[in-house]
């Protein structure tokens, strides 16, 4: 192992031997994995809180509407993490890894801190939500530059052979931040009234931030610049505008839409359907109370944890390909049972419903509204079945006739919510889960195998990416398609799933996107992606 020699932000290594020692190695992991749990926590608050900014950041009138809203800002982070990826990944790429991603966890803290600061719809009316969605963006822009840097930052100081088990530690770190913002938003919950909570016990968790920020910033100032740029700077080798080289050679921008296709996409799905879509389902669809639901998710999160480390580890033994490509096939076949099984062991009460009555909704005047407040009757009624989270069947009549709902034989003209609700509840409809009859056991194991399956791809994938591209190019190459894939596939998953949900009036509509997409991952992966872990990262 080498002997590392600080020459300001520099390494100089021992010119016989090139890698940083064990010490150093774990050093890197800790400050690396440490500032990502900071970005991953920041990032994640929102959702945990989603139903929460839909009540306060958005008019009154429309609940669906104010949901789909709120799902939509959590996903505009998601769509600004390729531009982040080509920022950072620049300066990465032309001056630095440390100093990259030294600011990234600035810009992330700040825009997490500036949420927990904002005045509310009530406040400021309309000037709130584009406040929201600003530093939302910020935030995006700040996680598209942390990825890319800390995954080469930490893979070029890693020993080969050990690469897979080195970043996989840093991969935990997504679940860990989940994990994280779950736990402070219950505890904070569970601490106060749901009135005191709303007016501003929910600024508590974006505001703690600060207090990981301090340590994040702390532990990275004390890192040296990467080995591998050291030695591409000593040689003058570091790319002039690595952008425009990274796209203008043919093999690279090859291996770019080979990771887009394959496994970034793939793990996006994984992200958006074992992270967020769950947790948003068996709260808001199957209407489990929220602290038993994010307990039962906190469960699964712990419980699937140590499967990044393992199958990191596993990857450096047999590789890496299939390991990742072959969760995306079990994925694209069992996503639809699992979230059907989930039904069966949290709300049994709602699938003999489903499965004993059938809703038909009649109507001449329906549109489907994604954001503007339901107008017409038959807007409202079928706005209110979709609040509920009961699937119904629609049917055209003709111009100038009144919304008609039948349900279990009763049947309700005009829009009319205390009757609907009315009528399902005679036909036994639960409006929430009765917890007696949750098997909790199950809904965790459930959990935990969504989780496991994105933890098959999320472990390897990180020194998967390094090992693809060459030095001069990596962070800008593996951020840019990596960000596309997991950001804009994965971070509006739970808006895109929603959305067909609700046009579609049934809540397992929307689970054919991710299966549709996971088939395709796993087709590109498996026919086009080479094996890396004996690749030169040099």
């Amino acid at each position: 192992m080498s002997n590392l020699v600080e020459t300001g932000d520099a390494v100089a290594l021992d010119a016989e031997k090139s890698l940083p020692s064990k010490s150093y190695e774990r050093k890197t992991i800790v400050a690396s994995s440490f500032g990502a749990l900071l970005e991953w926590y920041d990032l994640y608050i929102y959702a945990a809180l989603t139903a929460t900014f839909a009540e306060l950041f958005f008019p009154p009138g429309n609940e669906v509407a104010a949901m789909l809203a709120s799902l939509a800002i959590f996903g505009a982070a998601f769509i600004l993490r390729p531009i982040g990826a080509l920022l950072f990944g620049y300066f990465g790429d032309r001056y630095g890894r440390k100093r990259t991603f030294l600011a990234t966890i600035w810009l992330m803290g700040v825009a997490t801190i500036g949420i927990g600061l904002l005045p509310t719809y009530a406040q400021i009316g309309v000037l709130a939500p584009v406040l929201l969605v600003t530093l939302r963006l910020a935030q995006g822009l700040a996680l598209g530059g942390e990825v890319g840097g800390a995954a080469t930052y930490l893979t070029e100081n890693a020993a080969p052979g050990r690469r897979g088990f080195a970043t996989s530690w840093l991969q935990t770190t997504a679940t860990i931040g989940l994990l994280l913002s779950i736990v402070v938003v219950t505890v904070v919950r569970l601490s106060m009234d749901n009135a005191t909570f709303t007016a501003w016990g929910w600024r508590i968790p974006f505001v703690l931030s600060i207090v990981l920020l301090a340590v994040s910033v702390y532990l990275r100032r004390g890192l040296s610049e990467s080995p591998v740029f050291t030695r591409m700077k000593s040689k003058g080798r570091v790319s002039e505008n690595p952008i425009s080289a990274s796209l203008s050679n043919g093999r690279n921008v090859r291996n770019m839409f080979i990771l887009l296709f394959s496994v970034a996409s793939g793990v996006g799905i994984l992200y958006g359907t074992g992270h967020f879509y769950s947790a948003y389902f068996l709260a808001n669809v199957l209407k489990v109370e929220p602290t038993t639901s994010n307990i039962l998710m906190s469960c699964a999160l712990v419980l699937a944890t140590p499967f990044y480390v393992l199958f990191g580890w596993l990857s450096d033994k047999i590789g890496r390909k299939w390991i990742m490509v072959s969760a995306c096939l079990l994925a694209a076949v069992t996503t639809q049972p699992v979230f059907k099984g989930l039904t069966h062991f949290a709300n049994p009460a709602l699938e003999k419903f489903q499965s004993e009555n059938t809703i038909v909704v009649e109507g001449s005047d329906c549109s489907f509204r994604l954001f503007s407040p339901a107008v017409t009757a038959c807007d409202k009624t079928r706005n209110f079945l979709n609040g509920v989270g009961v699937t119904y069947t629609f049917k055209e009549t003709p111009v100038g006739s009144p919304v008609r709902v039948e349900v279990a034989g009763a049947q309700i003209t005009g829009f009319d919510a205390g009757a609907l609700k009315a009528a399902m509840k005679q036909a036994g409809w639960p409006e929430t889960a009765d917890l007696s009859q949750v098997n909790k056991p199950v809904v965790v194991l459930l959990l935990w195998y969504l989780v496991v399956l994105l933890t098959m791809v999320y472990g390897p994938i990180v020194s998967f990416m390094v090992e693809l591209f060459p030095a001069h190019l990596r962070y800008t190459s593996l951020s840019l398609p990596f960000h596309i894939g997991s950001g804009w596939f994965g971070g509006m998953l739970p808006f895109v799933l929603t959305s067909i949900n609700a046009a579609q009036g049934s809540i397992y509509a929307g689970l054919w996107y991710p299966v549709i997409v996971l088939l395709v991952s796993f087709t590109v992966g498996a026919l086009f992606i080479r094996e890396t872990r004996q690749n030169s990262i040099d």
